[in-house]
């Protein structure tokens, strides 16, 4: 094999298929990234027996082959190297890489003994990169993180005709978004669960293109495979993904609060005096929020040692008498800052039933207008000291 790439396309396209790489392989050879040269386009692969990836590259080929070589330190190398050309070419067990005044010679793995990437499954339907790309990054900031607990670091992705909805939840906090799509054909309802990690770097790196194909190989949970296509910088991008098994928990009614009292306040304001106040909060304590008529204070501290407080204007409405019991409640900062974070509006709009239940937030960019209804998320309160 002999080929001559593009720098900056070689250094993405081996960045991105480095991302499925095992952290600890169980065995050597899937520590490998496979490149194949046929036809004008050059392959990087990577596999880990649960998530493949694959990118293609255009590329000038002067010798079809391919070879296998240490997937860490072709990254490594790829992200230094000069910006020139870059021809890779392999001689029996070795790859070497040229790129300006730089060489390298890489010992090739064996190539047979490298496992078959599953098949993309049948196209289940398209939805816009730039569409899903923010749901994505909205929803998974809920996502669990504790890999004891696997089903909760999922993503739950459901279908129902033209409508795709996303579900996270860590037990604290729970998040739900919907958006449009194109199914390509009628489908009946379905449902999976993908690791959060996973779909957010997945879908984040294929926005280069208008649509994304979502491929879907069965209905049953824990059955089968997800796989996303899309353009990503240089050339289209495939990762397939098996989906988590375990029964998903049943949060939907959670996000339907009905406020006793209403809070509506600017985003940016909150987001920054979130970050200030948080500085002075002990760790695993709430941050306090005092809803008065007109603003909400945020206040935090450890102990006697230092104490932050920050008044912020607010729009505020009580709907019935037990709205007059709800006058402070508690957050946990990170959850707070990444629940508003993850808005793309110009107002919060924040919806409390009583200071230890459930509280939900949407976005608003009137803050006398409706809270969108597409983005929800649902934030478990804490309880503040008597």
């Amino acid at each position: 094999m002999k080929i001559r790439i593009d720098r900056d396309k070689f250094a993405d396209a081996v960045a991105w298929a480095a991302r499925s790489l095992p952290a600890r392989p169980t065995m050597p050879i899937l520590a490998g990234m496979l490149i194949k040269a046929v036809d004008g386009i050059v392959t990087f692969s990577s596999f880990d027996y649960e998530t493949s990836a694959e990118v293609e590259v255009a590329a000038q080929i002067f010798e079809d082959g391919k070879t296998l070589v240490s997937g860490k330190l072709l990254d490594a190398i790829s992200r230094q190297l000069q910006n020139r050309p870059v021809t890779i070419t392999t001689q029996e067990n070795r790859t070497e890489i040229e790129c300006g005044s730089s060489r390298f010679t890489l010992q090739s793995l064996p190539v047979a003994e490298y496992p078959v990437l599953p098949q993309m499954p049948p196209a289940t339907g398209t939805v816009a990169s730039n569409l899903f790309d923010i749901a994505v990054k909205q929803v998974i900031t809920a996502a669990g993180k504790d890999e004891l607990l696997p089903i909760y670091t999922g993503v739950r992705i459901e279908i129902d005709g033209d409508t795709l909805s996303l579900l996270s939840t860590d037990r604290y906090r729970m998040a739900l978004k919907e958006i449009k799509w194109n199914p390509s054909a009628e489908t009946e309802i379905a449902a999976a669960i993908i690791p959060a990690k996973v779909l957010g770097e997945t879908v984040h790196s294929m926005g280069s293109g208008n649509e994304i194909v979502i491929s879907l190989s069965s209905n049953s949970l824990g059955d089968g495979l997800m796989g996303f296509e899309g353009e990503g910088q240089g050339g289209k991008r495939q990762l397939t993904t098996r989906l988590l098994d375990g029964e998903f928990p049943k949060f939907r009614h959670l996000m339907d609060v009905k406020g006793n009292v209403v809070v509506r306040v600017k985003k940016e304001d909150l987001i920054a005096a979130v970050k200030r106040i948080s500085l002075v909060a002990e760790r695993n304590t709430a941050l306090r929020m005092t809803i008065n008529d007109n603003q909400i204070v945020l206040e935090a501290a450890t102990g006697d040692q230092a104490q932050g407080s920050e008044a912020i204007e607010a729009v505020v409405e009580r709907n019935n008498d037990d709205a007059e019991k709800i006058t402070a409640v508690g957050f946990n900062p990170s959850y707070l800052a990444d629940a508003v974070g993850a808005l793309d509006t110009v107002y919060v709009h924040f919806a409390f039933t009583a200071p230890g239940q459930p509280c939900l937030l949407q976005g608003l960019n009137d803050v006398d207008g409706i809270p969108e209804t597409d983005y929800k998320h649902v934030i478990m309160l804490m309880r503040l000291p008597v």
